[in-house]
């Protein structure tokens, strides 16, 4: 019975390990995109392509 209590305070020690440096991480900037705004410009937006070409057929008749 007296494992069962050391394994118990072995989990939580080691849960709240991952859980400050999960919280570390987060903090220190580890989780923010810096790519996707960076190539964001590059990428069409559709609904302003198709609503721009069906206004030129539109006109062109």
């Amino acid at each position: 019975m007296s494992v069962l209590f050391i394994l118990i305070g072995a989990s939580l020690v080691v849960a709240t390990g991952f859980l400050v440096s999960f919280f570390w991480a987060v903090r220190s900037g580890q989780y923010d995109d810096d790519y996707s705004p960076s190539v964001r410009i590059l990428f069409d937006n559709d609904k302003t392509l198709t609503s721009d070409k069906s206004n030129s057929n539109i006109t062109d008749n």
